[in-house]
């Protein structure tokens, strides 16, 4: 009878996945980058490109700090979330609205592999890769500030754009009442008060 599978055969798998899954990202990013109509969108994702082949790279030395050969196995999760990006990349929209999709899109990789990579490293530490966590570490910390990136991209006016051509009568006063400060939004609302009072 076989032996059960122990957590260093687990993690060994999940490292696996994780190398397609840089793997295949590596062949995603140009596309992304190609597809974004704003110049800091695009140098965002070729930046993460250059970041990603790294990683590549320092998963392989994970593998060699356990004394196991570096390969890959599918990762099914990755090639879904490319897939349905593909397909969002192939809708008619605005450059903004497609702008904010691919912000989107990227933004799911992003948390897919700051999941994956937080389980490695916990059960690196577990079993006292050291060297696994250090590197896997530095990954991680990678992803999280590619991913706060994506969203200081979006929020430093990407999807107010997009979101002025989806509604253009009333975009453009929800930003307003959104920079007034805190005082004067909290001045109205009392005024308000006051009138439905009377």
């Amino acid at each position: 009878m076989p032996e059960n599978k122990t957590l260093h055969d687990a993690f060994i798998e999940e490292l696996r996945d994780a190398y397609d899954a840089e793997k295949q990202l590596t062949k995603a990013l140009p596309k992304l980058a190609k597809k974004a109509a704003s110049e800091e969108l695009k140098s965002a994702f070729e930046s993460h490109l250059k970041e990603t082949e790294n990683q590549v790279a320092r998963l392989e030395e994970v593998f060699e700090s356990i004394g196991t050969k570096a390969s890959g196995k599918h990762c099914d999760g990755m090639a879904g979330i490319i897939e349905e990006n593909k397909s969002m990349m192939e809708e008619d929209f605005d450059e903004p609205t497609l702008d904010a999709c691919l912000v989107a899109g990227a933004q799911r990789v992003e948390h897919y592999e700051i999941a994956a990579y937080g389980s490695l490293i916990a059960w690196a530490k577990a079993m006292g890769h050291d060297t696994a966590v250090e590197l896997l570490n530095q990954t991680l910390e990678e992803e999280k500030a590619a991913d706060e990136k994506l969203t200081s991209i979006a929020e430093d006016g990407l999807n107010a754009e997009a979101a002025e051509l989806a509604h253009p009568d009333t975009a453009g006063e929800e930003d307003a009442q959104a920079r007034k400060p805190v005082s004067s939004q909290k001045k109205q609302t009392g005024k308000a008060r006051v009138a439905s009072r009377s």
